[in-house]
């Protein structure tokens, strides 16, 4: 009886191994399926609807927006928080989407990927350059609490963090406005609409 539950305790640990994604194969499948996106003979709108739908499932546009509100967030009541998280989502995906649908078929290798704890993992990655456009090093920050579901929090290009850009960006903008959450939450609408 005894053998029988240690074989079944090493199953478990095997199975559960299985469905844990490395942070570096997690990126390159999602740069893989964004660039079959891109090459595909389809209107930009459409690029960007099936973008959307892939931002959705490997970002985590929670906490990206979150993150990119700083100190304010813990000022904000439930309401106010619920109202944010959904105008994020809105922003980040058509900035996300419509940014990326201008590429046609970029080609990005992932070279490296530097644990830095149980939650955090650095995929360190290269778009190949083009006789258009030069080569970029691009740096993703992975989420890797839950190994079975690696979201991204941030992109770091050529050593700009994407979140933090985001971040000041915010914070210029409640701060020439006395902190004004809802001039913050009319920008976010505004850019969603156009």
């Amino acid at each position: 009886m005894k053998k029988i539950l240690i074989i079944l305790f090493l199953f478990i640990i095997n199975v559960s191994k299985v469905h844990s994604i490395e942070a570096d194969v997690f990126v390159q499948s999602t740069v893989n399926r964004a660039s079959l996106i891109l090459s595909k003979n389809i209107s930009k709108e459409e690029k960007i609807n099936e973008l959307k739908s892939i931002a959705k499932e490997t970002v985590d546009i929670k906490a990206v927006g979150f993150y990119s509100l700083g100190s304010t967030r813990k000022s904000l009541d439930e309401i106010q928080k619920n109202q944010y998280s959904k105008l994020f989502e809105n922003y980040f995906l058509k900035s996300f989407s419509s940014r990326l649908a201008e590429y046609t078929n970029p080609e990005i290798e992932v070279r490296d990927k530097k644990v830095l704890n149980e939650n955090y993992t650095i995929v360190n990655s290269l778009l190949i350059g083009t006789s258009e456009r030069p080569e970029v090093i691009i740096d993703w920050r992975i989420y890797t609490k839950n190994p079975e579901n690696p979201l991204i929090r941030d992109l770091i290009i050529e050593g700009l963090s994407l979140a933090r850009t985001q971040k000041e960006e915010f914070a210029s903008i409640l701060n020439s406005n006395d902190g004004d959450i809802n001039v913050l939450f009319k920008t976010l609408e505004e850019f969603s609409k156009n």
